[in-house]
């Protein structure tokens, strides 16, 4: 049944497109970060690892409720690898293990690069699609992200 909670069919269409995008970002982000839990070695391999599970737990809830907003307007969320990593606007490094500094800077820098396109989808959101709810619910994500960030920027100073 086709929600009606005054939003257009073309807004909502469009949210849920923004919506998968933004899904199809965390999904590729919890990966790495789950890659760099399972790989982190050196020095401060507990800190790293823990702070990299820390990282991808949070994520993991991120990924259901943003699946489930999906859902909230009427759309059917992606969920293959193929369809995320067509989706995604992040990049992957497969085979390539890095060094636990790289795998803080190449982490922060994909937060950092979310967090810009979090900006830019709260106004789509609000300007384009009419859309409060989602401007908020980004604008909840785009919190996590800079503090994330932040975080992990604390490691390379």
């Amino acid at each position: 049944m086709k929600p009606h909670i005054g939003i257009t069919d073309k807004n909502l269409k469009n949210s849920i497109d923004l919506l998968s995008l933004t899904l199809a970002d965390a999904m590729t982000l919890y990966t790495k970060t789950r890659k760099f839990h399972w790989n982190v070695s050196g020095e401060s391999f507990m800190e790293m690892h823990v702070l990299f599970e820390n990282q991808y737990k949070v994520l993991e809830v991120n990924i259901d409720e943003i699946a489930e907003r999906i859902g909230k307007f009427g759309g059917k969320t992606i969920g293959t690898m193929a369809e995320f990593a067509e989706m995604t606007r992040l990049k992957e490094a497969p085979n390539v293990y890095p060094a636990q500094k790289d795998m803080v800077k190449e982490l922060l820098s994909d937060h950092e690069a979310v967090a810009v396109q979090l900006r830019k989808d709260i106004t789509t959101s609000e300007e384009e699609n009419s859309d409060a709810g989602t401007a908020d619910f980004l604008t909840a994500l785009l919190l996590q992200h800079e503090s994330t960030a932040w975080k992990l920027r604390r490691y390379l100073n």
